[in-house]
């Protein structure tokens, strides 16, 4: 039988797409839903985890029906996902015991603060290759099950299994016959010893999780198991990959060589320098993760993280009304020459690399009687690609690779106005791809590889192709006085919050 099509599955932290991509790694058909955000109080950020699966197998098998195709024209499903969110859930049936908490979520901040007075930052960063921060899975594991009732002497007994957003898709999609993860979403947890390859038992200790309720780490590219027929297609097909939303994006921009670089920008942003075989340590926030595991190996990468990216358009249309859609944003900011001195730092979450600031709050500020809305929309999309450039500069610093272009990915690459505003504030070109789906594309492309769809890597290198180039077209002293004056804002929207 001659499959045409890989799926993947991509839950995001909003939306969730299945997409199917064929042989040239184009995109054959889509469908997208958004599902509920919950959020019980301040700070904090939750899904239900039923949501996440439903939504799922709904825009799986509408992506089926719009390309007018079965199961059988399936070679793979490839996954990724929301990094970080955690789900725990009951093994016998498969019930989540709390909603899942999102990487957003900040109500274990008090908790990170309590492990860095314990002396543990250096053992963290050296073992996982990551900050102590609220972001990541290990604190909010144990605050679920701190807080759960019963949840604690089930978790000791094996009852209840944990996992990032692809385990429990994965675990849903096999019927419960795999519980797994990959090494890429592994690296995410600050639980994982990412040199080791193997869960770390002090910091398992430190928070008091138990290994019984832990998922197997497999490599990124693997057959996982099949889907169950009951469950979503009406066939068994290989579930063949698992991968963290920004190293998705890493491989399904073909950045396969040391030094290539790509940037996200979804809910938050992600930039991505990859580093090859060895693990290179950041003095200036930066995170060292598993880029991922294949052939036999893995590979390394440089991450610096934006908690706040699009989700500030979000803000702008639905919590503000000054837009009605994300597309109104361009409009707006291409009517104004400049933001009359307005600045927006979108702290909302906090900050994160690499000032890694969980008690910083949102600002606008610069305001004058002559401010507009369109200046406020201006300043909020600049500040995504001031953002970009903060971590940019620490990412040089730290791995000595100057940056000479930057492939993106995400929904708000399809603003103009951000793409070249970005390639002005850095003086780098930006290329944008055909196909700017890129986690969703590195998974297809990481599952067709475990089950031979495509060959190897140097058969997916041909398969990006440029939609636009954006080149520096700005003054580099105008560029580096609107950085100066973004800092100052920053500086003030700092330790805000009472702590």
């Amino acid at each position: 039988m001659t499959h045409r099509y890989v799926m993947a599955l991509d839950a995001g932290t909003t939306s969730i797409r299945a997409i199917l991509f064929d042989k040239a790694g184009d995109i054959a058909a889509v469908e997208s839903q958004e599902f509920p955000q919950i959020y019980p109080q301040p700070g904090w950020v939750e899904h239900n985890p039923l949501d996440i699966w439903n939504t799922q197998v709904t825009v799986a098998k509408q992506v089926l029906a719009q390309a007018e195709c079965g199961a059988e024209d399936i070679a793979a499903i490839g996954v990724t996902n929301q990094r970080e969110t955690v789900v725990i859930w009951d093994r016998a049936t498969g019930e989540p015991i709390h909603h899942a908490i999102v990487w957003q979520d900040r109500r274990t901040a008090g908790l990170c603060e309590e492990l860095k007075a314990r002396g543990l930052e250096e053992h963290v960063k050296r073992t996982t290759g990551l900050i102590i921060d609220a972001y990541f899975s290990g604190t909010k594991v144990k605050w679920i099950l701190d807080n759960v009732p019963g949840a604690r002497q089930r978790a000791d007994r094996g009852e209840l299994a944990f996992g990032t957003v692809d385990s429990w898709l994965i675990w849903n999609l096999t019927g419960g016959a795999a519980h797994v993860t990959d090494y890429t979403n592994a690296s995410r947890t600050m639980l994982f010893d990412i040199t080791r390859l193997d869960w770390d038992q002090r910091l398992l200790d430190e928070l008091d999780i138990p290994r019984a309720i832990l998922p197997e780490v497999r490599p990124t590219s693997e057959v996982y198991g099949h889907t169950e027929e009951s469950v979503l297609l009406g066939a068994r097909i290989p579930v063949a990959s698992a991968v963290g939303d920004q190293q998705g994006a890493l491989f399904g921009q073909s950045c396969f060589e040391v030094g290539t670089v790509k940037a996200t920008y979804g809910t938050g942003a992600s930039l991505v320098l990859n580093t090859g075989d060895s693990p290179v340590f950041s003095d200036s926030g930066m995170l060292t993760t598993i880029a991922w595991g294949l052939d036999g190996g893995v590979e390394y990468a440089l991450e610096g993280l934006i908690f706040v990216a699009a989700a500030s358009i979000q803000w702008l249309r639905d919590e503000l009304q000054i837009v009605y859609d994300a597309e109104d944003t361009e409009y707006a900011a291409r009517h104004v020459p400049d933001t009359n001195g307005v600045y927006v730092v979108p702290a909302f979450v906090g900050l994160a690399a690499p000032y890694w600031d969980q008690y910083a709050r949102g600002a606008i500020l610069g305001l004058t009687r002559g401010a507009s809305r369109k200046h406020v929309i201006r300043a909020t999309l600049e500040s995504i690609a001031y953002q970009i450039r903060d971590v940019i500069t620490c990412m040089e610093a730290d791995s000595g690779i100057s940056t000479r272009e930057i492939k993106v990915d995400g929904g708000a690459t399809a603003n103009n106005f951000l793409m070249q505003f970005q390639a002005d504030i850095l003086d780098v070109p930006v290329l944008r791809p055909t196909v700017i789906e890129s986690s969703a594309r590195g998974a297809a492309f990481l599952a067709g590889l475990a089950t031979g769809f495509w060959t190897d890597r140097a058969e997916l290198t041909g398969t990006f192709r440029l939609e636009r180039r954006f080149d520096c077209a700005m003054d580099r002293a105008r560029a580096d006085r609107l950085y100066a004056g973004w800092q100052k804002a920053v500086g003030c929207a700092r330790d805000w919050e009472e702590h």
